[in-house]
């Protein structure tokens, strides 16, 4: 057992990864020379040469394409968004090319592919680098959406994203990557579409994931010292969505609160309340409730960034309405 950091587990997977499956080369902004925008490829040029770790020009629509065309012919690549919100030049990419090539050749072609970058918010960047893009992405038939919050998920679930057969999503948070956390020296890939139990409680369920899961559990501590049991369900893989983990924490507690930060209209909080209230309603002795992002673009003013992005006493808030409806 080792303390990585989130962007050195990431380099982990991708160099195991690389040094076992020689179809495997890693592609983007940044990813090469510079060592990486966030040091998450630092030393794989020197060890695998610029023919599997490939810089780009700032022409997301193109290194995109390239990587579909690649992974349709027997290669596996990742490719490397320096911002998620830059996928929205390659947008027609990944919804009309890698998501569907399977469904339209008849199964005759897959697409082995693992699109990976920072995703949402970072510190005061902007609203045009503040987009938390993964409920575009997990509205997507054909594509699968991973969001891990720690470490050893990073590195499991990428090392299985790479081995996968379709086309997979994968969302990192700028503010994580110097995040520290256990990793096994053996650690193998993480079963997708399996979400985890971060902390037990019986009062409240608090779903979130990437870095809202960390939120969550500062709320946790807090809302302990009140009385309040939180359980704390990290999902990890946004589709496919774990729903028995979902529906099992939610039947537990009957009070269930959603944290996400997207914005709340049609966000990926939604599609779980809803998730939640269908499969678990007659457990459930609250409405579920959620904390998003506020209705805006996201300001560059510091206070008015973290006001809009939900913070541990906006959580707290909320569980708190939601454990104590009924009881006062």
């Amino acid at each position: 057992m080792r303390t990585l950091r989130f962007r050195e587990a990431l380099r982990e997977a991708m160099t195991e990864e690389m040094d076992r499956d020689p179809s495997v080369f890693l592609m983007g902004e940044e990813v090469g020379h510079y060592q990486g925008a966030y040091k998450v490829s630092e030393g794989m040029l020197e060890r695998f040469g610029d023919k599997r770790v490939i810089d780009t020009p700032i022409a997301e629509s193109g290194f995109a394409g390239i990587g579909v065309g690649a992974a349709m012919v027997g290669l596996r690549p990742i490719i490397e968004f320096m911002t998620w919100n830059f996928s929205a030049v390659a947008f027609d990419q990944i919804l009309n090319n890698a998501a569907k090539v399977r469904q339209m050749s008849g199964g005759q072609l897959s697409c082995p592919i693992v699109f990976r970058g920072p995703n949402g918010s970072a510190r005061q960047v902007g609203s045009q680098h503040s987009h938390a893009m993964e409920h575009f992405y997990a509205t997507i038939p054909g594509l699968k959406v991973l969001a891990p919050a720690f470490p050893v998920d990073a590195k499991g679930l990428l090392k299985a994203a790479i081995r996968d057969d379709n086309p997979i999503v994968f969302l990192e948070s700028e503010t994580l990557y110097s995040v520290k956390g256990e990793v096994p020296d053996d650690l193998g890939p993480t079963e997708i579409g399996k979400a985890g139990i971060v902390r037990e409680g019986a009062d409240v369920t608090l779903v979130a994931y990437s870095r809202m899961t960390h939120v969550c559990v500062e709320a946790a501590d807090v809302l302990a010292r009140e009385g309040i049991s939180a359980e704390v369900v990290d999902l990890r893989s946004l589709r496919p969505l774990d729903e028995d983990t979902l529906v099992r924490a939610a039947r537990k507690t009957g009070r269930c609160v959603v944290v996400h930060e997207g914005w709340p209209y049609g966000g990926v909080g939604a599609e779980i309340a809803d998730r939640i209230q269908r499969l678990a309603f007659d457990w459930l002795e609250a409405p579920v409730l959620r904390v998003a992002s506020l209705d805006v673009p996201m300001p560059y003013n510091r206070a008015l960034e973290e006001t809009c992005i939900p913070q541990v006493p906006r959580v707290v808030a909320t569980a708190r309405r939601a454990a104590r409806r009924g009881r006062d």
